[in-house]
C-alpha cells in the first residue's frame, strides 16, 4: 500500500502535473521551431531532407509538431483523471481524439488548393468535413461534460466499496504510467529508425497521424472493459451497468477510425462521442427518476 501511494503520489500528484504540464510545454516550443528551421533549411536548399514530405512543405505544417507534444499531455491527463473521476476520464478520451483532428487541420491548410474546384478536390472535401468535425465535437464535449459535473453530483457516496474502487482505478493508473511511456518511446525509435538523412523514404501522413494513438486506444479498450468488470463490485444498478457498457463502445468506435480513412473515420468518431454523450443522457435521466421516487 506504501508503495502504491508513493508511486502515485511520484506519477500523478498535483505537483507532478504541473512539472509535468511545464516540461511538456518548453518540449513543445523547442519542437516548433526545431520543425520550423527544417522546413527552412530544406526550403533554401542547405539540406535535402524529405523534400517530398507534407510536413516540410509549409512553415503552416510545424503547428503539428508542439500539437503532438499538447495530446501526450492530454494523454497523461486521462490517466491523472481515472482513480478521480470517470465522467473526466471519458471526457479526455473523447479531447484526444478531437485534437488529432484538429492536427490534421494544421497540416491540410499548408495544402489546400483554393479554386472553384473545392467540393472536387478530395484534400479540401476531407478538410471541409474535419472542419465541421471539430465543431460538432467541441459542442458535444461540451455537453458531455455538463452532464459528467451532475453525474458526479450524484455520486457523492465514501463508503468502503467506493475506496475500494477508486483504490483498484489508482493501481491502474499507476500502471499505466509507464506503459504509455514505453509505448511512445518504441513508437518513435521504430519510426525514427525508418528514416534518415537524405532519405526520401517517408511513410504516408495518415501513418504518422495514427503513430502510437491506434494502440493506445486498444489499450483503453482494455482498461475500460477492467474498469466495467471492476465496476460490477461497486454497484449492480442497471444504468450504472449500461453506461460503463456504453463508454467501452464508444471507446471501440473511435478505435476502428484509425482502421479507416477520409469521411468514414471522421463519421466514426463523430458517432463515437454522440453515443458516448447519448448514454449518459439516459444514465442522468435514470438517477434524476430514482431520486424524485426516494
Amino acid at each position: 500500500m506504501n508503495l502504491l501511494n508513493k508511486t502515485n503520489q511520484f506519477f500523478l500528484s498535483s505537483n507532478s502535473k504541473k512539472k509535468i504540464e511545464r516540461i511538456i510545454l518548453y518540449v513543445a516550443l523547442v519542437g516548433f521551431f526545431f520543425h520550423l528551421s527544417l522546413i527552412y533549411l530544406s526550403k533554401f536548399g542547405i539540406i535535402d531532407f524529405l523534400p517530398e514530405s507534407d510536413l516540410l512543405t509549409n512553415p503552416i505544417s510545424a503547428i503539428y509538431t508542439p500539437f503532438s507534444f499538447i495530446l501526450i499531455y492530454e494523454v497523461y491527463l486521462l490517466i491523472y483523471y481515472l482513480p478521480k473521476s470517470f465522467t473526466t476520464y471519458i471526457t479526455k478520451q473523447y479531447e484526444i481524439i478531437t485534437l488529432i483532428i484538429i492536427r490534421k487541420l494544421f497540416k491540410d491548410l499548408s495544402s489546400l488548393e483554393l479554386s472553384s474546384d473545392w467540393f472536387v478536390i478530395k484534400g479540401d472535401l476531407q478538410f471541409t468535413y474535419d472542419l465541421l468535425a471539430s465543431i460538432i465535437l467541441f459542442y458535444l464535449i461540451y455537453q458531455f461534460q455538463k452532464q459528467g459535473r451532475f453525474a458526479s453530483r450524484q455520486n457523492t457516496s465514501s463508503g468502503v466499496k467506493i475506496q475500494r474502487f477508486i483504490l483498484r482505478k489508482k493501481i491502474i493508473a499507476v500502471a499505466l504510467v509507464p506503459l504509455f511511456f514505453l509505448m511512445a518511446l518504441f513508437t518513435l525509435v521504430n519510426w525514427t529508425s525508418g528514416i534518415s538523412f537524405g532519405s526520401n523514404n517517408f511513410p504516408g501522413f495518415e501513418t504518422i497521424n495514427n503513430l502510437f494513438f491506434d494502440e493506445f486506444f486498444t489499450v483503453l479498450i482494455l482498461v475500460d472493459v477492467i474498469l466495467l468488470l471492476i465496476s460490477f463490485f461497486y454497484t449492480d444498478r442497471f444504468h450504472k451497468i449500461i453506461r460503463n457498457s456504453g463508454f467501452v463502445v464508444s471507446t471501440i468506435l473511435i478505435r476502428l477510425s484509425f482502421g479507416v480513412s477520409g469521411l468514414i473515420s471522421t463519421v466514426l468518431i463523430v458517432i463515437a462521442v454522440l453515443f458516448g454523450l447519448a448514454i449518459i443522457l439516459i444514465h442522468n435521466a435514470y438517477e434524476k427518476s430514482l431520486l424524485s421516487n426516494d
